[in-house]
């Protein structure tokens, strides 16, 4: 069969056009899924400017118009310090959105910087933009119309305790103090005062005695009938309620008489019709002296007295003998009132010791503040680390040493099979509370190409998703570079927050980490430090802990 030329170029345009057709159907799916994928950039206005200008640092953001955008919060800029971050400009076009956030940045030291990675997270997956270098200048000064002055001395600062060590032995000295005045007037038992004797005594030797006393005064030589009469009718009124038992202080002269003339007629006391007159005849006198203003011969005042104390006398032997059984309710009674006076010592001795600490306490902490006070009282897992003493060692190859509250115990690691032939050595060694989040690791790696240099952003990426991968959530990351202060040794430090898991729990905590990174030819190490935020005590170890780094690095050929 013979074709022809028209059916071979028909033949031919028909193959062309299904080979065209499926060239757009797979570029149209690749641009398609392409454009599907978010798109990250950042740029700055100048690449350079002085000491003190502002730099503009943008991140645009092109994702579908559902994605959920975090940008960088904070300072997450360093070494150059953000200003202000600016609201985020929204464009939108069909399914598409356009996201545009400026932060002002600047710097006061003059130098080279480089603006690190910033991370953004669209529907909870990390995109990391390209770092940008800045030129930092210095500003020309007139060395002559500005006058300029020497460098002020260094002063000498004297260091303060952690701890108020003097603050709280004088206070303890002082509460001793209280102690010892507490124990001297109210718990000693003190010698007895002349009226407090003549108290103790029974009531008809009280009244004796009182009656004597009354005897010496100079009541009557100043002329003073009515504050005698008064005394001496409280003296025997007081006497006849103790040892008689009758309401004597608030009854009236007739109704005292006639309380006593019952106790007669029932043969409860043995008194004679004349005792009684006379009694009744003196009180009647004093009623006079008292409310009549009636002024006696001081004879007749005399014999009163006399005849009080007859009749007190009179009294005490016309009381029948008390039996075994009364004898024993006022022991049981005096004994009851002795119980009731050293109970109401110690009361008010520990009221007043509770109060001298409680001073003390409230000193304590106008000064101090309440958490150091409370921390030290109750005790705190990671202040108890603070204050240990701390521990001096080396880890890994080439070694990082540092100083630590507690020794880092070595830890087995199992590297992949991918890992294995990148890394030819890797050693751990941790800490890791078991009360809170602080913890202390470092590690060691040796490179199986001894020409490989680390990557220090790999190395934050990585930790960074094993974090993520522990439950971590909400991380937020800086970096910034770090100097050891005992040699000349340069690292990386990155830094930030979260909110991480507690041991042996899924409560969600706020933390903060700081890793240092170090690494040279051949090998690569690291620092890594977890704690609570606002853990004050934390931060001060994790500061000591970073300031006490010096690496040693490999001198072998």
């Amino acid at each position: 069969m013979t074709i022809s030329s028209k059916q071979i170029i028909s033949t031919s345009n028909t193959l062309l056009k299904i080979m065209c057709a499926l060239v757009c159907l797979v570029f149209g799916s690749f641009f398609s899924y392409a454009q599907n994928q978010p798109k990250i950039t950042a740029d700055i206005d100048t690449t350079a400017i002085r000491i003190g200008e502002q730099i503009k640092y943008t991140i645009f953001v092109d994702a579908d118009s559902t994605a959920q955008v975090l940008f960088p919060e904070d300072q997450t800029f360093s070494p150059l310090e953000m200003v202000e971050a600016l609201e985020i400009d929204t464009t939108k076009y069909k399914d598409r959105i356009t996201l545009q956030r400026s932060y002002a940045l600047t710097q006061f030291d003059s130098g080279a910087y480089t603006i690190p990675i910033q991370r953004i997270e669209i529907n909870g997956k990390a995109f990391f933009t390209d770092s940008l270098r800045v030129n930092v200048g210095t500003v020309k000064v007139d060395t002559f119309a500005q006058k300029m002055y020497d460098i002020k001395p260094l002063m000498e600062v004297e260091k303060s305790s952690s701890f108020p060590w003097l603050l709280v032995s004088i206070i303890v000295a002082s509460l001793l103090v209280v102690i010892g005045l507490i124990y001297w007037f109210i718990l000693r038992k003190k010698p007895l005062t002349d009226e407090e004797k003549i108290a103790l005594l029974p009531p008809y030797d009280r009244a004796i005695i009182e009656l004597k006393k009354l005897e010496n005064s100079k009541y009557i030589i100043q002329d003073e009938y009515k504050e005698y009469y008064s005394e001496l009718t409280t003296i025997v009124r007081s006497y006849l309620e103790e040892d008689v038992k009758i309401s004597a202080l608030e009854s009236t002269t007739d109704q005292l008489i006639t309380k006593l003339e019952l106790l007669k007629d029932a043969g409860q006391l043995k008194l004679d019709n004349d005792t009684i007159s006379q009694f009744k005849r003196v009180l009647q006198t004093a009623d006079l002296v008292k409310f009549a203003k009636k002024k006696p011969e001081t004879s007749i005042a005399e014999q009163d007295r006399v005849a009080i104390a007859q009749i007190v006398e009179k009294t005490h032997e016309a009381l029948p003998e008390p039996t075994e059984e009364e004898l024993l309710k006022n022991e049981e009674y005096l004994e009851e009132l002795a119980r009731k006076k050293e109970k109401k010592k110690w009361i008010i001795a520990i009221a007043t010791f509770i109060g001298a600490l409680l001073i003390g306490l409230g000193v304590l902490i106008k000064v101090y503040g309440f958490k150091t006070v409370k921390d030290t009282a109750l005790g705190h897992p990671v202040k108890e680390l603070l204050e240990n003493d701390w521990i001096q060692s080396s880890y890994g190859y080439p070694p990082i040493q540092i100083e630590t509250p507690e020794v880092l115990i070595r830890q087995e690691v199992n590297l992949p099979p991918e890992a294995k032939a990148n890394i030819k050595e890797l050693q751990l060694f941790t800490y890791k509370s078991n009360k809170t989040l602080f913890a202390v690791s470092v590690s060691s790696a040796t490179f199986a190409n001894p020409q490989t240099e680390p990557d220090f952003n790999q190395v934050a990426e990585k930790i960074l998703a094993e974090f993520e991968a522990s439950g971590t959530k909400n991380i937020t990351t800086k970096q910034e570079e770090f100097n050891t202060f005992s040699s000349d040794t340069k690292g990386l430090k990155i830094y930030g927050s979260g909110k991480f898991k507690m041991p042996n729990s899924k409560e969600l905590v706020n933390g903060e980490y700081a890793i240092i990174c170090f690494g040279g030819k051949g090998f690569q190490q690291q620092i890594l430090v977890t704690y609570l935020a606002d853990d004050e005590y934390a931060q001060q170890i994790a500061d000591r802990i970073f300031n006490s780094i010096e690496v040693k690095e490999d001198k072998k050929e």
